[in-house]
């Protein structure tokens, strides 16, 4: 999408002019999280509602904002399929209003490549122009940059606030059939207060499972920015990420965060999106040390396993005592996706120079007071990391390592970590399921 277009220069118009390109029964992507074209999506709705159009669907990852299509009125209008479910739309997916589809981020890719979504426009927020016509998809390449390269038709809001950034992020204006100009701000993350039990997490990670000179992977959240507050006692860590937030921006600026002992992108710091604050955004604007890339590339499994001291931190919603852990479901309700989960910690736990780690964080206890560590996986809820892929759980109660471990010492070591109330519940229940008494050895 570098490549300018001879002859093709396109016109500012209006957001309602640009969007009228979009038919019924077209397939459209939508730019996700900061870069959601807010103005787009709405002139879209009003475009749907004066030509009266139908059958219109919608593919994205995480959307930011307003989207008024959540509105069951629109229900045969236009559908979302997301690949990646989060709180803008998880009502109208367990409404069945919006559909999800569970896959690896980094095979999104191939479903546009391969025309399995086939596109005919996409929807996409970027940095102004230079002087050489180039403008930036900013903070979101992950997907993005294979849906525009698939689609017929790119519609693009120019907005100031987004980004330039470095990278697979490029795209010559030319490559556009309609822009429009948009003063909304880009969405940002607010702060995120950690709870007592997510501190307690935290240290426990950042004690005991970094080590200096480790590349870390880390999600979006309270625990991940509670971790690398804690790493400021670390030397020379890395980063290669699907996403990245906030928390980097203290570890970059005291020297911590170094990228000096990667083994392949040294020097820089690699992700497919980022998610944070206007200060965070600030520092990745027109910054080589930060470079974006499709998460075809930063979710590779061989790309993964070449990091030195790959460390992967990612969350789970419940893991039962056989070890598997349930990320995108609570029981029957739908909640979030696969992400980057299987891709990290399968990759980190196998990394090449042997000193990689694949960890999964929760608290002991839902909000309401149950148990996350449990017997048997909630009814309805679905797996997302098996078994054989899982080695570290951390809880506030402390680390649990199930690697090679059989079932009856992988009960032990959960019941270990779980809330001290629930652990009698479930020495008993481990016995009923796996007809043997946990413990140790």
């Amino acid at each position: 999408m570098t490549y300018p277009i001879p002859g093709k220069t396109p016109k500012y118009v209006s957001a309602d002019e640009a969007v009228s390109v979009v038919k019924s029964n077209d397939h459209i992507y939508v730019h996700s999280a900061p870069s959601t074209p807010t103005d787009l999506v709405k002139a879209l709705c009003r475009h749907i509602d004066a030509k009266d159009l139908n059958g219109i669907k919608a593919s994205h990852i995480i959307l930011s904002g307003e989207i008024p299509w959540t509105d069951p009125k629109y229900a045969s209008r236009i559908r979302s399929n997301c690949l990646f479910i989060c709180g803008t739309m998880r009502k109208s997916v367990n409404a069945g209003l919006a559909d999800y589809t569970p896959i690896f981020l980094q095979d999104i890719i191939k479903v546009y490549d391969d025309k399995v979504i086939p596109l005919d426009v996409s929807l996409v927020t970027v940095s102004p122009p230079d002087e050489h016509g180039y403008c930036s998809l900013g903070m979101n390449i992950d997907c993005t940059s294979a849906a525009v390269r698939n689609s017929k038709k790119i519609i693009a809001a120019i907005n100031p606030t987004q980004p330039k950034t470095f990278g697979d992020s490029l795209i010559h204006i030319s490559q556009f059939d309609a822009i429009c100009k948009s003063d909304v701000p880009i969405t940002e993350l607010p702060k995120s207060t950690p709870t007592p039990e997510e501190e307690s997490i935290s240290k426990f990670i950042a004690e005991n499972l970094i080590d200096d000179y480790a590349t870390l992977q880390m999600g979006i959240g309270s625990i991940p920015d509670t971790v690398l507050a804690l790493l400021k006692n670390h030397k020379e860590l890395g980063v290669h990420s699907e996403m990245i937030s906030s928390g980097v921006v203290d570890l970059i600026n005291k020297n911590v965060i170094t990228n000096s002992r990667k083994s392949i992108d040294q020097g820089k710091i690699l992700t497919s999106f980022a998610f944070g604050n206007r200060e965070f955004y600030d520092l990745c604007d027109n910054n080589p040390l930060f470079v974006f890339a499709s998460s075809a590339y930063t979710n590779n499994y061989d790309t993964i396993v070449a990091q030195s001291r790959m460390t992967a931190i990612n969350s789970a919603i419940e893991i039962d005592l056989t070890g598997q852990v349930v990320s995108d479901t609570i029981g029957k309700s739908f909640y979030s996706g696969f992400g980057g989960q299987v891709d990290f910690i399968t990759a980190a736990a196998q990394s090449t120079d042997g000193k990689g780690k694949a960890i999964l964080a929760l608290p002991s206890r839902t909000a309401k007071g149950e148990s996350k560590i449990v017997p048997y996986i909630k009814e309805g809820a679905g797996v997302v990391s098996t078994r054989a892929h899982v080695h570290y759980v951390v809880t506030e109660f402390g680390i649990a390592d199930l690697f090679g471990k059989p079932l009856r010492t992988r009960a032990y070591e959960l019941i270990q970590i779980a809330h001290p109330d629930d652990r009698e519940k479930l020495e008993k229940a481990a016995f009923e399921r796996i007809k043997a008494v946990p413990s140790r050895d």
